[in-house]
């Protein structure tokens, strides 16, 4: 669609971590999504990211269509906005269609390698014939891509959380945020005894190290592990949950997109906070809080009032026997955010659909989990439905309970994993397209598994722990395009970083369509019966891109043409010869024959 009208959205200057093409076989299609209104309402009928979508180019833009034009005026950054959980809140102008029915978000950077990203789009949408957005709103999640990467991890630094060494903090979560804006992803490190989170920022040169402790740390409480990102307040800054377990209550740090944040906005929730998810409860646009209280066997609802202040808990059962572990995703795809709950002493997950006004209803119970300590999600099998992990302790496993996409689950498949885990945490690491699997184990090691694409794991690796493997942080520490690790030791309070081996992707000459290793006449008729006689395209997308501008369209062919036959010069680099693309892009160059 010709874009018409542009709303630019001030939500933050910062500068995003780099990125580089993804393959050619990751452009994805636009997935249709059920409506979810009655017949009057305004509703979205498709989504590009699909919903949750593994392999988005990290330059991607974001469209989401309506059944019906839009009223303009109602096309604000306040209804329609994104958050991407390790880049933070997405900077950029809203675009809507000609025919005011499609609005496009275009990021003003690149997304950061391997994330996950949340696009919220609230009740405050209004159409031309004077209907609003169906009830609940509307959140779609979806992933970037990682380049391919050969596992050859190197261990490139170990440091200490402590301020004083024999003073134990007991380090027990992680978060990989863009928290200083500059484009590279530091570490923030819950601590348990410390009772506080301590930053450290990347030192942005590419090495994917780190500097020494942001000081003064920011306060928190006693036992304070589960966390989640987000941007409670909408200033552009990360900020961030945690559930402080000891003292029952939760912590909300808001972000001030230099390292730092503000005093922390202190919860008192149910008994023994164990775990937290971040949504769009009430189709309002703003971000609320649920939590899980294990000794109290329920859930706490905090309902955000725009400002990234929260109000007292609502109550409501999760549906099993202990409620612990939490995560919010689409189980029935019909655009709102539901909940998985694992339940320790029930060892049972349940999942509740969202009914879009701040209230969930029970649509699914699977025994047989486990002690389950911490949930992580994604389409494991490519079938567009969100799955489930769980870091089960008092099994030894991990288990994996498939989303059939209409809010019920599979029966629980479990994988040994080393004794007591803890964590579970996904990711593409080899860049291959699927979401991999690392597990936490507080008596063992990080336990590495690699997806088969259909949701089978196998096992790759393990990293040794100095004593208690806690958390496994998958980032991409320096912005490479792959995804690294940051592994916390919760008992030596240190952080290990393994640098992920990236494969290189083949060098190219700029508008060689064909692959020779020549720049000639074939090239530019090559491409035009790529882009318009169905010509099977090449292996290295790069090539095609004539003009440098990170897509293919006839503006290349173009390019290519003015290039030989007038004295406009050579395309831009590398044109003359052999070379690596010097500009991150969506495109890739996975294979070139006639290239180094």
């Amino acid at each position: 669609m010709t874009p018409a009208v542009v709303f630019p959205i001030i939500s933050s200057t910062r500068r995003l971590p780099g990125t580089i093409a993804c393959a050619a076989t990751l452009l994805f299609s636009t997935l249709l999504l059920p409506t979810t209104s009655t017949a009057q309402g305004l509703s979205v009928v498709s989504a590009s990211p699909a919903r949750q979508a593994i392999s988005a180019p990290t330059n991607t833009s974001i469209t989401i269509t309506f059944d019906r034009a839009l009223d303009p005026a109602t096309v604000t950054a306040a209804h329609v906005w994104a958050f991407a959980r390790w880049s933070g809140t997405v900077s950029g102008p809203l675009t809507l269609s000609t025919n005011g029915e499609a609005i496009t978000l275009t990021p003003s950077h690149p997304f950061s390698a391997g994330e996950s990203v949340m696009v919220i789009v609230s009740e405050g949408l209004s159409a031309l014939d004077g209907t609003d957005l169906t009830p609940g709103g509307f959140t779609t999640l979806f992933w970037t891509a990682t380049a391919l990467a050969t596992l050859d991890f190197t261990r490139i630094d170990e440091f200490t959380t402590r301020s004083t060494p024999t003073s134990s903090v007991r380090s027990y979560g992680g978060v990989g945020c863009d928290l200083n804006e500059d484009g590279h992803l530091d570490v923030a490190v819950i601590n348990e005894d410390s009772a506080d989170l301590r930053v450290f920022l990347n030192l942005a040169d590419g090495s994917g190290l780190f500097g020494p402790l942001v000081s003064p740390p920011s306060a928190i409480n006693l036992q304070a592990s589960p966390n989640e990102p987000s941007d409670f307040d909408r200033d552009g800054h990360i900020d961030l949950v945690v559930c402080n377990i000891a003292t029952d209550t939760i912590s909300v740090l808001l972000g001030n997109g230099d390292g730092s944040f503000q005093p922390q906005q202190q919860i008192a929730v149910g008994n023994g906070p164990r775990g937290v998810a971040v949504l769009d409860v009430d189709g309002d646009g703003d971000i609320d809080i649920v939590n899980t209280n294990f000794s109290d066997s329920n859930l706490s609802l905090l309902l955000n009032n725009g400002s990234g202040v929260f109000g007292p808990p609502t109550f409501f059962d999760g549906g099993g026997i202990g409620e612990r572990s939490l995560a919010a995703a689409d189980f029935n795809e019909d655009g709102r955010l539901d909940l998985a709950c694992g339940s320790i002493s029930g060892q049972t997950m349940t999942i509740l659909l969202s009914n879009g006004d701040g209230t969930f209803t029970l649509s699914d119970t699977e025994g047989g989990v486990g002690g389950t300590w911490m949930l992580a999600l994604g389409d494991l099998n490519g079938d567009g439905h969100v799955d489930i992990t769980s870091a089960n302790s008092s099994q030894n496993a991990g288990s994996v309970n498939f989303g059939n996409g209409d809010g019920t689950i599979s029966a629980v498949v479990s994988i040994p994993t080393d004794p007591f885990p803890i964590a579970t945490d996904l990711g593409d690491i080899d860049g291959d397209g699927d979401l991999d699997w690392i597990t936490s184990s507080f008596s063992g090691d990080w336990f590495l598994f690699l997806n088969n694409g259909a949701g089978s794991f196998s096992f790759q690796a393990e990293f040794l722990a100095p004593v208690a493997s806690s958390c496994a942080v998958m980032m991409d520490i320096d912005t490479d395009g792959d995804l690294d690790l940051a592994l916390i030791d919760e008992i030596v309070d240190v952080v290990i970083l393994e640098q992920n081996g990236g494969s290189p992707p083949p060098t190219f000459v700029r508008g060689d369509s064909n692959l020779d290793g020549v720049f000639d006449i074939a090239d530019p008729i090559g491409q035009l019966a790529i882009l318009f006689g169905g010509a099977p395209g090449p292996t290295c997308l790069d090539a095609l891109d004539g003009n440098d501008d990170g897509v293919t369209d006839i503006s290349d062919p173009i390019a290519a043409l003015t290039s030989l036959f007038t004295a406009a010069g050579p395309l831009p680099s590398p044109s003359l010869a052999c070379g690596d693309d010097p500009t991150p892009d969506g495109l890739d160059c996975s294979a070139n024959p006639s290239c180094p």
